[in-house]
């Protein structure tokens, strides 16, 4: 593949854009606003000459890599493209509108692939009438720096098209993995309890937030807390993929959202990009000490972890994605300490049993219902990674 097209110059199509012209390709980034792609351009010279005083890169190759990239309000733009990927706003419909748009433009065969982190790849491709070339191509933020890609293909598409567009994006340096066409793939699927188990705890009054934050970095080893990361990642854009994904498992009590969190981006509270979130990031304000209970955080991961391992297991047991896939989606997406399966093995599968089971019993809900495969595993006495 030659060129490359990329639509939505945000941070995520621009991060997207400057991979491919790191990589060699032309490439044609386009936008509805001109601003965007103005903003967009400035960024990736600063981006560039960093990269320069640093000694990533000469002057010469950041001139090439910026000379590679074509800035673009016109769709027309991607006629000669290879392949193109959309990282527009996460609505169906407009994703929908744009794909049925560009297959008029394009090539026959053009590979067409959206950079969605939830929605339903199927119902994207349905928009085509070449169906078969249209698969879920997900970067994470930024994708210049964070390793993983997420391959979705869609029922529709061909096994041909899978595999080029596995090969293209290996061939980037990129570690990819190939996930069912299901509600949040892996990562988004599998990482909602690191958000929706800690505002439980938070919100049954078990430790506050800086407890909980410190009890998942310091015992568990995680780079961030759950609210740390939700102020980073931003209230608003979680709260609607904890949303989204809820919908589209059909209301599965394991996915229900926080009114904590909702209330927080009602209120404006969004997290760093807005000042305030979960912790107040006003200049001169002090961030609240956690309680150092080692009892306490120990419970606290416990908890959290469980229902990580779960669900981990369970998007094994419905075959989203084999066990080294969604491990590593969950260490390179993510940067989880360890793979939750491989973490699993180590604690132990049955003491991950009777975790869940505690946490049944005490509640009734089926939010804390035990993955099937994990419980068999346990009884069978067998590891997700035999030795």
């Amino acid at each position: 593949m030659k060129k490359i097209g990329v639509i939505g110059a945000g941070a995520m199509g621009a991060g997207i854009a400057q991979v491919a012209a790191q990589n060699g390709h032309q490439v044609v980034l386009s936008d509805t606003s001109q601003a965007t792609l103005e903003k967009s351009k400035a960024k990736l010279e600063k981006v560039m000459n960093r990269l320069v005083e640093k000694g990533k890169i000469t002057s010469e190759e950041a001139s090439q890599i910026q000379a590679r990239i074509q800035y673009t309000t016109e769709l027309e733009d991607f006629a000669h493209a290879d392949l193109v990927i959309e990282a527009i706003v996460e609505r169906l419909d407009v994703k929908k509108s744009v794909f049925t748009a560009l297959e008029r433009i394009v090539k026959d065969d053009c590979l067409l692939a959206s950079n969605t982190s939830s929605l339903s790849i199927a119902s994207i491709a349905a928009s085509c009438d070449l169906a078969h070339r249209v698969l879920g191509i997900h970067f994470f933020n930024p994708a210049p720096l964070m390793p993983l890609v997420e391959i979705i293909p869609a029922v529709q598409t061909s096994e041909e098209v899978l595999r080029e567009a596995k090969e293209l994006i290996d061939s980037w340096g990129k570690v990819s993995v190939i996930t069912k066409d299901t509600p949040g793939f892996i990562v988004n699927r599998v990482a909602r309890p690191f958000y929706g188990e800690a505002l439980r705890i938070y919100e049954e009054g078990i430790a506050d937030m800086p407890t909980i934050d410190w009890a998942m970095k310091t015992l568990g080893g995680f780079r961030m807390g759950p609210f740390e990361l939700m102020d980073f990642i931003g209230n608003d854009i979680n709260y609607a993929v904890t949303e989204s994904v809820f919908q589209a498992f059909y209301n599965d009590p394991r996915y229900k959202p926080s009114f904590t969190q909702k209330r927080h981006a009602e209120a404006g509270w969004l997290g760093r990009k807005s000042g305030r979130g979960y912790y107040n990031y006003a200049e001169g304000s002090i961030m609240p000490e956690a309680i150092q209970d080692e009892l306490l955080g120990q419970q606290v991961l416990e908890r959290i972890l469980a229902m990580l391992i779960n669900e981990a297991a369970d998007a094994l047991f419905w075959n989203i994605a084999s066990a080294k896939d969604i491990d590593l989606a969950m260490t390179k997406g993510v940067n989880y300490p360890k793979g939750l399966l491989k973490w699993a093995d180590e604690i132990g599968l049955q003491k991950c049993v009777d975790k869940m089971d505690e946490l049944y019993d005490l509640y009734r809900e089926d939010r804390y219902r035990c993955s099937p495969l994990l419980r068999k595993k346990a009884a069978e006495k067998r590891l997700f990674y035999p030795a």
